[in-house]
């Protein structure tokens, strides 16, 4: 997997998902979550916590929540 610096660069090396990437980035930027890149990904936090994340892969993109459980 190539290094990510920035969440415009994630989308362009995933170009095959921009639309839906860029429609999840901007319902989750219209709320209070800091947007970040960790682990090469866009990663969500709240208070210094890891909310949620995008990712996409070979045949599906998704949206992840961490601890959803909770």
């Amino acid at each position: 997997m190539k290094k990510v610096y920035s969440i415009e660069e994630y989308i362009e090396i995933n170009s095959h998902f921009s639309d839906a990437l860029t429609t999840l980035r901007s319902l989750i930027n219209s709320t209070e979550l800091e947007e970040t890149i960790k682990w090469s990904m866009p990663t969500y936090c709240l208070n210094g916590k890891n909310v949620l994340g995008l990712g996409a892969f070979k045949n599906h993109c998704c949206i992840w929540f961490h601890q959803g459980v909770f």
